[in-house]
């Protein structure tokens, strides 16, 4: 089949024109370049169908956002927990078998993080950049979306949690009430050469996944006057995030304080299983820094999402052993972030109750981190092909990761207080005890994650994958 397609990219200025392109130049729009809308994209393009991907950056930046890549990392550079047995690991393993972009491009550009998967954040969104870019099958646009009426249909919305004032007051015209919202917030990165190792050391904890991770220690002193210091730091308190409330897998560190003196100590600066070399037993307290790119010229200090001000953040931080003469690359923020109540405005197939051909994808539809982000934008890239071909889409079993994740989106018992969720093994269904006897942790968590692969590959949809699954994901991929 020939394609005509418009030279990339796009730079459009009006709606009408917008739908004038899309009727004759591609078949689904998907809003926002992140990296939900990213994997659908491409997931699409694989199947055959010719996508117009619209990303307002860089006309237009968000609060987070400093690059217009696509798939930009804006907080953490970890995908979470690789560690084979464990919930994470599991949707890797489903998103791998689907052929997934994203988790391609991040184990390509992988940076040693002891048990999780962490990558060069700019060297893995110029690789999805590029993928796009040399697709015949994708549209780049450049605009910005301020009104859901505007779009042509079918459209995917995945403008995540940094979506612009102007579609949120959109989304809430059409939704109604039935909107959350929550904090987020970034934690800062120090240059390498700048860490003191005479103090420091590197150790992943437990020593499993090698020597990954930084580690300054302190004593019970040491700890207490950080804890007195940020308490004392000044914040930044802008008046929309008054009554937001933040999301427990992104707390700001002064947060955790308020909760408690002794609260980081069994949280992110939990000193069990680490040693100094030189030391007899576990300090006191433990501050951990990953590393944020390939070269590991750069480390981020894992837990220390912060609303401080820029110059409070130095001066606190630098008091922490081994850190007294870091070089800040970048320092923590915070910002707003949206998702709708899923639950009670969203069909099964994650598209509007109002509008059945406007889906929704990635952290806007309650997933928290960004490899859930990722998979239920891969997700929607079925429901969405289903929607063109007018079939039913047998969705992933409910044993399976995604399938769990998709069932804790959709649980109605959860619409008056839902929350954003990772995937961990209370989404997973209960495994039947057939006794009285409690079954041990460590077993249950094996039968759920072996049914969970059972069902997987017995998944109807899985079964009729065809030719885009059996090789890693690459441009030829992306030629029908």
């Amino acid at each position: 089949m020939s394609i005509t397609l418009p030279p990339k990219t796009l730079d459009v200025k009006d709606s009408t024109e917008l739908r004038e392109l899309a009727a004759k130049h591609w078949d689904v729009t998907v809003v926002g370049g992140g990296l939900a809308g990213t994997e659908c994209a491409l997931q699409l393009a694989s199947f055959g169908i010719r996508v117009g991907l619209i990303e307002m950056r860089p006309k237009e930046m968000t609060p987070a956002h400093k690059t217009s890549s696509l798939a930009e990392l804006v907080c953490s550079n970890s995908f979470g927990n690789q560690t084979q047995g464990t919930a994470p690991e599991q949707l890797k393993w489903e998103a791998k078998k689907l052929n997934s972009f994203v988790l391609s491009a991040a184990t390509t550009h992988a940076v040693p993080a002891g048990q999780a998967l962490a990558v060069d954040r700019d060297k893995f969104s110029s690789h999805l950049s590029l993928l796009v870019s040399h697709s015949p099958l994708i549209q780049l646009i450049s605009f910005e979306v301020k009104d859901l009426d505007s779009l042509p249909r079918p459209t995917v919305v995945a403008t995540g949690p940094l979506t612009s004032p102007s579609l949120s007051q959109s989304l809430q015209n059409h939704f109604g009430s039935d909107f959350l919202y929550f904090f987020d917030a970034i934690a800062p990165i120090i240059s390498t050469d700048s860490i003191n190792f005479d103090i420091a050391w590197k150790q992943s904890r437990y020593d499993k996944g090698g020597q990954d991770y930084i580690n300054c220690p302190l004593n019970k002193d040491e700890y207490f006057n950080l804890i007195k210091e940020i308490e004392n730091a000044k914040k930044i308190e802008p008046k929309e995030f008054d009554k937001t409330p933040f999301f427990e897998g992104c707390m700001p560190i002064e947060e955790m304080v308020r909760r408690g003196h002794q609260t980081l100590r069994f949280g992110p600066l939990k000193p069990v299983g680490l040693k100094p070399p030189t030391a007899e037993r576990e300090p006191f307290a433990v501050v951990q820094l990953r590393q944020d790119n390939t070269e590991g010229t750069a480390f981020n200090m894992v837990g220390f999402q912060t609303r401080m001000t820029y110059s409070e953040q130095v001066r606190v931080f630098k008091l922490i052993p081994g850190l007294e003469n870091a070089e800040f690359l970048k320092l923590g923020s915070i910002h707003r972030n949206l998702f709708i109540n899923t639950p009670q405005v969203l069909n099964s197939n994650l598209s509007s109750k109002k509008d059945p051909s406007l889906f929704f994808a990635g952290q806007i539809t309650g997933v928290e981190g960004y490899f859930e982000s990722t998979c239920i934008g891969l997700l929607v890239a079925y429901f969405v092909k289903a929607h063109l071909q007018n079939l039913d889409l047998t969705p992933p079993p409910r044993a399976s990761a995604i399938g769990s994740l998709l069932n804790a989106l959709l649980d109605p018992q959860k619409a008056s207080h839902f929350q954003p969720t990772n995937i961990n093994f209370g989404l997973f269904p209960e495994i039947p005890k057939g006794s009285d006897k409690k079954i041990p942790k460590d077993k249950k968590r094996g039968l759920q994650i072996e049914k969970a692969k059972l069902d997987f590959e017995n998944w109807e949809e899985f079964k009729k994958i065809t030719n885009h699954t059996l090789e890693e994901p690459t441009e030829k991929n992306l030629i029908p």
